[in-house]
């Protein structure tokens, strides 16, 4: 899944638009509730040896929040790994170049918009 088609999903879905927050970092976008500030998506491009992978390449990546009793069968597919940047209690890391499909990334993204709202 590319980048585009998921801030797309956010936007029509959400009313969410990406918000690039850090200079040093210019491809990291947080997506966040439009009423509140609260996160329910980051979206990073991060070396593959930082997400314990094999490659220096940067890889996209969505975090999104689960429910904490999904993390364990959620982290045995291809493509999920702990979360890199939040909680790893409560977030995962989607490769979103991986095995998951479009329309599992997406159901990820709104189940984190759910569980994130205020």
């Amino acid at each position: 899944m590319k980048r585009e088609t998921l801030f797309s999903y956010a936007q029509e879905h959400f009313n969410a638009e990406p918000e690039y927050l850090w200079r040093k970092l210019p491809d990291y976008a947080v997506l966040r509730h439009h009423i509140g500030d609260k996160w329910f998506g980051i979206v990073m491009n991060v070396p593959g040896t930082k997400l314990g992978l094999e490659t220096d390449d940067k890889i996209d990546i969505l975090e999104v929040k689960v429910r904490p009793e999904h993390i364990g069968s959620l982290r045995q597919k291809e493509g999920i790994l702990p979360g890199y940047h939040m909680n790893k209690e409560h977030w995962v890391s989607v490769i979103l170049s991986g095995s998951l499909s479009a329309k599992e990334i997406l159901e990820l993204l709104a189940d984190s918009h759910e569980l994130t709202t205020g």
